[in-house]
């Protein structure tokens, strides 16, 4: 016999939801575990009565509670935030990233009770935002989750396509940042981005990116023009939860001067969030010296370069796709330590035509 429908329903979070959405986002992400001496960091699971996306971050870095408390720009006005009521009572949430320059949505959270129906609460939170993003003019919907819980299946069944894997990397807050005074960027090639460089960035990614992948991301010359202003470009799985006071971008010519060899972006980060490195390179190129370079920067900009034991600091993450391996054994050389890996996702939600053409009459 099957289940009558269940009685809740979907809709759009009130500030009087405040409480109980902060204590189920909580609930749902645990904090990171940091060991001292080996560096390693393990991130715990959720409680067995949640249900959640699953990425390795701490409460503070994506709970809808410190983004209220955060400054009034930490959660902007564009953003979604739904909530799933049953019985007088909140027992699932989903929280959208809006990018209104690219009419692209990104869901970074989507939490629920376990009790036998966090399946359903999550589908109905899935279907709902993504009948409001449609009609809200949404061309993509994005979303990066540990491939666990279910997690996986219920997008693809909302008619999400799985195109990618990323690894998470993580680098302890007690490492000192390296000195800047022992590279010399010049001679490396290094220089900071401008729009100019937006055709030699395009053709770079699309060097490095399988094609499927460019297509499906679609990026276009004005998203590499402002590269160091979006958080969005080129998208990673952590750039839609973290909040930068600064966003910077590199870039190193080839050692033949013939184009783009790399490209580095690099997020200061406020509040108690970790800082952020982002590395874009053709496979046969080292990218040891434009990594430490990047870590060097960050710790100028944040003020801690020379200090043994900056205990309010929160770390540095950074994000490898399986594509554009060794970059990720050039991060773990620098000290970052892999602490997930996550499935990424995506859905159209304009439909794909072909252009018009002029064909030979028969």
């Amino acid at each position: 016999m099957p289940a009558p429908p269940r009685a809740g329903r979907v809709r759009a979070a009130r500030l009087t939801d405040l409480a109980a959405v902060g204590e189920l986002s909580r609930m749902a992400h645990p904090s990171i575990e940091i060991h001292a001496g080996g560096g390693e960091a393990r991130a715990t699971r959720p409680q067995p009565a949640m249900r959640s996306l699953g990425l390795p971050v701490t409460a503070s870095h994506v709970s809808v509670f410190s983004l209220f408390r955060m400054p009034l720009g930490a959660f902007r006005a564009n953003d979604q935030l739904y909530v799933y009521e049953e019985n007088g009572r909140l027992a699932g949430l989903a929280r959208v990233e809006r990018d209104a320059n690219r009419d692209e949505w990104t869901i970074v959270e989507l939490d629920a009770f376990d009790q036998g129906a966090a399946g359903d609460i999550r589908y109905r939170l899935i279907q709902h935002l993504l009948r409001d993003g449609s009609r809200r003019g949404a061309s993509r919907f994005h979303v990066a989750c540990a491939d666990e819980g279910g997690n996986v299946e219920i997008f693809m069944q909302a008619g999400f396509a799985r195109y990618g894997e990323e690894t998470i990397l993580f680098r302890d807050p007690r490492r000192r940042f390296p000195s800047l005074r022992n590279i010399d960027a010049e001679q490396a090639g290094i220089r900071t981005a401008t729009p100019l460089d937006s055709l030699e960035l395009a053709k770079l990614y699309k060097r490095v990116t399988p094609a499927p992948v460019a297509r499906l991301e679609g990026y276009r010359l004005p998203d590499w023009e402002h590269l160091s202003g979006r958080s969005s470009v080129p998208r990673t799985s952590l750039t839609p939860l973290l909040r930068f006071v600064d966003l910077e971008a590199y870039v190193q010519a080839s050692d033949d001067g013939q184009g783009l060899a790399a490209m580095l972006q690099l997020g200061v980060a406020k509040e108690q969030q970790p800082h952020y490195m982002r590395v874009m390179a053709l496979p046969e190129h080292d990218t040891s010296i434009l990594i430490r370079y990047g870590l060097g920067i960050i710790g100028r900009r944040s003020g801690h370069a020379h200090r043994s034991n900056p205990s309010h600091q929160h770390g540095v993450m950074a994000c490898v796709r399986s594509y554009e391996s060794p970059i990720d054994h050039r991060f773990e050389d620098h000290g970052m330590e892999a602490i997930a890996t996550v499935s990424i996702l995506v859905k159209e939600a304009l439909v794909r035509v072909a252009e018009p053409s002029l064909v030979p009459a028969i």
